[in-house]
C-alpha cells in the first residue's frame, strides 16, 4: 500500500508542540499495516519536525529555551530581516532540526518508544497553519 496525503496542522504559537495524535487521526490507513514506514515532510522553512519525549511539558519548554539562547533574535549579524526579527533565527532552527521524519510502522501502529512523540517545532511567533506531506508505505 502507498498513501500520500497533505496534512494541515492548525496554527500554533512559537514553541514545541506534540502532534502525534493529530497526524495519526489524519492517516487511518496506518492501522491496516503490519509493517511499513511513515515519512513526514514539513513544507516550510521556518518550522521543523523532531521526535522526542511525549510526557513532560518541561522537555518542550527546555527545547524552546535552548534554541532561543543558541540562535538569538537580536544578533547584529543577521542580514535577512525583512520579515521580522524572528524570521532568520527561525530558518536556522528549522535547518538544524530538519524538515522530515521517517517512522516505522508495526502491527498497525507507529513503532515509537514509550516516551516518544512527534513534535511540530514552530520557530515563528505567528507561523500560521503548517503543511505536511505524509507518505505511508507498507503491507
Amino acid at each position: 500500500m502507498w498513501v500520500q496525503r497533505e496534512l494541515s496542522l492548525r496554527p500554533r504559537p512559537r514553541g514545541f508542540h506534540l502532534v502525534t495524535r493529530e497526524v495519526l487521526e489524519a492517516l487511518p490507513e496506518v492501522s491496516r499495516l503490519g509493517v511499513g514506514l511513515l515519512h513526514l515532510f514539513i513544507r516550510h522553512t521556518s518550522a521543523s519536525l523532531t521526535l522526542n519525549e511525549n510526557a513532560s511539558p518541561d522537555v518542550r519548554d527546555d527545547f524552546e529555551s535552548y534554541f532561543n539562547a543558541a540562535v538569538p533574535e537580536d544578533a547584529r549579524y543577521w542580514t535577512h530581516t525583512v520579515e521580522g526579527p524572528d524570521d532568520m533565527p527561525a530558518h536556522i532552527k528549522a535547518s538544524v532540526l530538519g524538515p522530515s521524519l521517517s517512522l516505522p510502522v508495526a502491527r498497525g501502529r507507529l513503532a515509537l518508544g514509550t516516551w516518544q512523540g512527534i513534535y511540530l517545532c514552530e520557530h515563528r511567533d505567528h507561523g500560521g497553519a503548517r503543511s505536511l506531506v505524509a507518505t505511508l508505505s507498507g503491507e
